[in-house]
């Protein structure tokens, strides 16, 4: 699909057969995390690296075809102020220190008002993001080490599982706090690491310094939650730990208002009922997912989709960009709305069901598969 897609892109005229679909597209959103030249123990495995001559060509490709725009931009078109034509926002998430190194600097030399969405329990390196643990050990330890682990945490379907996708999408979404901590703990009892010397000579996320520095070069910060969880498996009581906890830590440090929100992997399934609602009363201003969908003038604030960027080419970055996203809504549509009661529903939210990811960033199902 991909390639048939992309070939488009060699046509004249190509945005304007994108056009054609039928979707009005007034948004489009972009999603990177880790930017570097190699992939090290902690990330093989996850698809969530892009090479610098990638990113840069991806920022090439997106600011000569696109307007960049800020989340100020966004957010003042809710309020009637309209963007430029064809509008691109440019997001990070995690905390990855090469976002500091390397990612802001050509995105200032670009022109691009980037949002970097960070877990503040990363910062410093105190500790390893549980992906990044998990990449470690699978990558080092094999299987069979994690699949020891799992049968370890009480109360959840003890899966063997067989590939690094299925601990993304089989096993964490359904652990809660303390099953991720039990999970995490045996992961480092088995293998005998120290975590915290693990991080620190891994060097993997940004220092309080290169966040504050971030903060004053015309980039925005916004919530991640505290540790990079599944928030489908989050209580009520939960929300104060994992996000209100995060928001201060992240606002004392960087010394500004967070005022968005990025849901961790990306999935609508872990935009619940109770974290809309959270995120309501909290004042978020913004929400955002990373389901590969078209944003229309209807997509509700907090639940602005974005597209996860795998590739610098200029046909892939069409077709993953302008016209998948469309596709994707199309299929929506025609899909049976049987379950559109169950979804969760805010004042003026558009009417899309959800889906799962089946992968850490971005769809394992649809559309363009095969990309991670």
């Amino acid at each position: 699909m991909n390639v048939v897609v992309g070939a488009v892109w060699h046509v004249p005229a190509s945005f304007r057969i994108a056009r054609l679909l039928g979707r009005r597209y007034s948004l489009r959103c972009v999603l990177f995390h880790d930017v570097s030249d190699t992939e090290s123990v902690f990330t093989r495995g996850l698809g969530s690296t892009l090479t610098r001559e990638n990113f840069e060509s991806a920022l090439r490709f997106l600011t000569k075809h696109y307007t960049p725009v800020s989340l100020r931009e966004v957010l003042a078109d809710f309020d009637g102020q309209p963007l430029p034509p064809r509008p691109v926002l440019v997001t990070f998430d995690d905390a990855y220190a090469s976002v500091c190194e390397f990612a802001a600097p050509l995105c200032s030399k670009f022109g691009v008002a980037p949002v970097f969405f960070v877990n503040a329990s990363c910062l410093d390196n105190r500790q390893l993001a549980l992906d990044n643990l998990v990449c470690y050990v699978a990558n080092i330890f094999g299987l069979s080490t994690i699949n020891a682990a799992i049968r370890a945490v009480k109360n959840v379907e003890h899966i063997e599982v067989r590939t690094m996708a299925e601990i993304f999408s089989r096993v964490l979404p359904h652990l809660t706090l303390s099953a991720r901590k039990v999970f995490r703990d045996t992961l480092a009892q088995l293998t005998g690491i120290s975590e915290s010397e693990l991080a620190a000579d891994a060097g993997l996320y940004l220092s309080s310094r290169q966040l504050r520095n971030l903060a004053t070069v015309n980039c925005e910060i916004g919530n991640h939650t505290y540790t990079h969880v599944n928030c489908r498996s989050l209580l009520i009581e939960d929300f104060a730990e994992e996000i209100d906890h995060n928001k201060t830590l992240l606002e004392a440090t960087a010394g500004t208002k967070v005022r968005s929100f990025s849901v961790p992997y990306g999935s609508s399934a872990d935009l619940t009922s109770d974290l809309l609602s959270h995120l309501q009363r909290s004042g978020y201003e913004a929400a955002f997912l990373a389901e590969s969908r078209a944003n229309s003038p209807r997509t509700h604030r907090l639940q602005l989709n974005r597209v996860s960027i795998k590739t610098g080419e200029d046909a892939a970055l069409f077709s993953e960009i302008e016209v998948l996203p469309r596709l994707r809504v199309i299929r929506d549509g025609m899909r049976d709305a049987s379950t559109s009661g169950s979804r969760p529903r805010i004042s003026g939210l558009e009417d899309v069901k959800p889906t799962t990811c089946a992968w850490p960033f971005g769809d394992g199902t649809d559309f363009g598969k095969g990309r991670n």
